[in-house]
């Protein structure tokens, strides 16, 4: 219980951290508003190692048995260059299978590192069936020669997340460096300059269970940074409590001269620090981006933005800290523990050693690198920039972060961030002075997979995500999106603003003259005087008792949404129904006719979306045959022209009398035909209507004949001929059944039985001369007449 009660204690603590504002905007994956650029192949799977020329025109991918070279020069589509495979052979993956692996899960080979070892050859390094190996290969050719032995350049697992980077030729990993996984190591490979390759010496457990996920290179110090996360063991608690850290090493470092032969003298490493005032630290780094500083200034303030996440939260929750480089040395400058090899127990160090964490040890005493040994860890932990994260969501847990720094039309520079959630959502992040913003929020993947790392290219405004299923460009802005100026200004989207010139929304070319932009929460209204132009209303024609549902379409997730009316003063409910798409659905009556806006608040500015006229149809005043032609009947008189009736090409024929004329009046405003109706619901998709029932309604009164009609009337196809034709027909008919009958009555002779009818002149053939109209049916049993003369 009590365990229970301080749990639930961590959590309170946790989510009462204030969070992030939810994204402004949203697009799903396909959306064609925000279109990525995909490149998959049917056989090449795990994509997830990316590494981007020096130039950025080809971008170099590891993926699982292959290596491939991707044509990324133009903007709007990825292109395969060169595919090399690189796989296990059947004998080697059996050995896999044997060591109880999974032969189609873990025993191929999934490449982990690729790095541009110099300006001609990449350097490669695969698990390969749990049993790693590296290879060099032609950049341009992609042509491979292969090695064996890399045990300690990549993982054996190929799950387990590691780092490398190459400095002149030189490569530097940290990873683990046995089957199981539980020995990491941070070494140096390929050394230059008769420098013996260096590793960490393992008579100390100098790290605990780590999991890295980065490296970076500071030039004027030849000072190299590594970022895990690790088990915190200066700490005595029941569980194990995990710890973000920074270790650092000096690149050309070789070693003691008796102690610490070909091992790091230089490594030390010191607790990162994100945590919020009186909040449980965020713990956990899941991963690390390196931004230079700007051109011209000092390395000491290159910055480096940590995700981090607790390892006692119950959701998703995520932070985002950025640790100066500058601090990170003061901290390596500073105080140290010692541990104490009996008892295993960390203290702090009463005297200070000005050697501890510097270059340059090779010709040090054995007493100084013995202190070295044992004395690697930081008393001070390395504070964030600002004190506490300069990002926090309750709702998304973050996986990887790129950085970029961006010039506004103010001239003044703004960073923006872009978060890669585990759930497949790329959050763009502005840092104001106001607070962060997140600007859009991009679908990626729809499935959680597995990311190693995004690939961020500012030259070219994209940024590379590798996944399961292949290789992603997403653009880093879509100014197209914003269609008015407003939009555009309240996007708050550094790379975009509005070209006064073009009238439209765009991204910041070098020339920021007759830019729209304003970053900081200013007046929208006065920024885009006299850019945005007033739309008129969407007229809507609908029948009587009709149901109206008029569509608003939010601007933003932020904006809110409001409907007004010239008919009311606000809309009541038993009247009207707001949905949960903002649309607006109500019955037509005389009372609900009128004018609708449609108005978005966001930001304290107000606009109006959409604006509708909903009007009542015209009702018919007369049904006639449909013309065979296209083209409605033109009454001739001069006095007054025929309407257009509604849904049916109709001839009506117009009074003369001052009721009729003042109905005419009335009804003028709207006389479609068929053809228009269907034109007006093809521009108005937004507006759902039923219109089917109108074809079926007319107006008693309008087919009233009227005493003062027109002389000349249309000319109508007449059936009256036709119908005189089949009466005198009919009578006829009628007639000479009469006279068959009443001929036949005086004729007839008891027990007489006529078959056919016989003329004597015949010869006994029969007379067809004589017909007889019959309305009786063949089942009738009357009797058969025979006629003789």
């Amino acid at each position: 219980m009590a365990s229970a009660g301080v749990f639930l204690l961590l959590s309170l603590h946790l989510s009462s951290v204030g969070s992030l504002p939810p994204p402004r905007t949203s697009f799903l994956l396909g959306s064609a508003a925000r279109p990525l650029i995909h490149f998959s192949l049917p056989d090449i799977h795990n994509t997830t190692t990316l590494l981007l020329s020096d130039d950025e025109s080809t971008l170099y991918v590891g993926a699982r048995d292959a290596i491939l070279s991707l044509d990324v020069g133009q903007s709007e589509v990825i292109h395969l260059k060169k595919k090399v495979q690189w796989s296990p052979s059947e004998d080697e993956i059996n050995d896999c299978f044997g060591k109880g692996k999974n032969p189609t899960v873990d025993c191929p080979n999934f490449v982990q590192v690729l790095q541009q070892l110099n300006s001609t050859h990449l350097y490669a390094c695969g698990s390969y069936a749990y049993s790693p190996h590296d290879a060099y290969i032609d950049a341009e050719s992609l042509s491979m020669v292969h090695r064996d032995g890399a045990k300690g350049r990549c993982p054996f697992n190929p799950f387990e997340r590691n780092t490398a980077v190459t400095i002149d030729g030189e490569l530097f990993t940290a990873t683990t460096t046995d089957f199981r996984g539980v020995k990491p190591q941070i070494s140096r490979y390929f050394s230059k300059d008769d420098r013996p390759d260096v590793s960490l010496d393992s008579s100390v457990n100098l790290l605990e269970e780590p999991k890295f996920v980065g490296s970076s290179l500071d030039p004027a110090d030849k000072k190299l940074y590594f970022f895990f996360s690790e088990v915190g063991k200066e700490f005595n608690f029941v569980d194990e409590l995990r710890i973000a850290r920074v270790a650092q090493v000096c690149k050309d470092d070789v070693g003691g001269q008796r102690t610490l032969q070909k091992k790091w003298t230089s490594f030390a490493k010191a607790p990162l620090l994100c945590q919020s005032p009186k909040q449980l630290p965020f713990n956990i780094l899941q991963d690390m981006f390196t931004l230079q500083p700007p051109e011209g200034g000092s390395t000491s303030e290159t910055l480096f933005y940590g995700v981090f996440t607790s390892q006692w939260s119950t959701g998703r929750e995520s932070a985002v800290c950025v640790f100066k480089l500058q601090d990170i040395k003061t901290v390596f400058t500073g105080s140290y523990r010692t541990f104490d090899m009996n008892n295993h127990q960390w203290s702090p160090l009463t005297e200070t050693h000005s050697y501890l964490g510097k270059c340059g040890l090779h010709d040090s005493s054995d007493s100084e690198l013995t202190e070295v040994k044992k004395s690697f860890l930081t008393s001070s932990s390395v504070r964030p920039v600002d004190g506490g994260p300069i990002v926090v969501s309750s709702e998304q847990q973050y996986k990887h972060v790129a950085v970029m720094r961006t010039q506004a039309a103010d001239g003044k520079q703004y960073t923006v961030m872009f978060l890669l959630t585990e759930s497949g959502f790329l959050h763009k992040v502005g840092l104001f002075d106001r607070g962060p913003r997140v600007i859009e929020e991009i679908q990626v993947f729809t499935q959680p997979q597995l990311v190693q790392s995004i690939v961020l290219s500012s030259s070219k405004g994209v940024l590379y995500v590798g996944t399961s299923e292949g290789v992603t460009a997403v653009p880093l802005a879509s100014c197209s999106i914003y269609p008015t100026c407003t939009q555009c200004v309240l996007a708050r989207d550094p790379l975009c603003g509005w070209s006064r010139t073009k009238k439209l929304c765009t991204g910041l070319d070098g020339s920021h003259e007759n830019m729209i932009q304003n970053l900081e929460n200013g007046n929208v209204e006065e920024e885009c005087r006299g850019e945005t132009k007033a739309g008129g209303d969407t007229d809507i024609i609908v029948p009587l008792n009709e149901v109206v549902r008029l569509q608003c379409v939010k601007p933003s997730n932020l904006a809110t949404l409001t409907w007004t009316s010239s008919q009311f003063t606000s809309l009541p409910e038993e009247l009207f129904i707001r949905l949960a798409d903002g649309s607006l659905s109500f019955l037509a009556t005389s009372s609900t006719f009128g004018t609708y806006r449609c108005e978005a608040e966001e930001g304290g500015y107000k606009e109006t979306v959409v604006s509708y006229d909903v009007r009542q149809i015209a009702p018919p005043r007369s049904m006639s045959p449909q013309p065979k032609e296209d083209k409605p009947l033109v009454h001739e008189s001069k006095d007054e022209p025929f309407e257009d009736i509604p849904t049916v090409t109709s001839v009506v024929q117009p009074s003369r009398d001052k009721e009729d004329s003042d109905t005419k009046d009335k009804e003028a405003t709207f006389a479609p035909t068929l053809k228009d109706e269907t034109d007006f619901s093809k521009e108005n998709p937004r507006v759902i209507t039923d219109n089917s029932s109108d074809i079926k309604k007319t107006s008693r009164t309008d087919t009233q004949s009227s005493p003062e009609l027109s002389n000349d009337p249309p000319k109508e196809k007449s059936y009256y001929g036709e119908l005189v034709g089949v009466s005198i027909l009919l009578a006829i008919c009628i007639l000479i059944l009469m006279l068959g009958l009443l001929q036949m009555g005086r004729q007839r002779k008891p027990g007489l039985k006529l078959d056919r009818l016989f003329s004597p002149d015949d010869d006994g053939k029969t007379n067809k001369s004589l017909e007889i109209c019959s309305l009786s049916s063949p089942e009738d049993a009357a009797p058969e007449l025979k006629v003789v003369n």
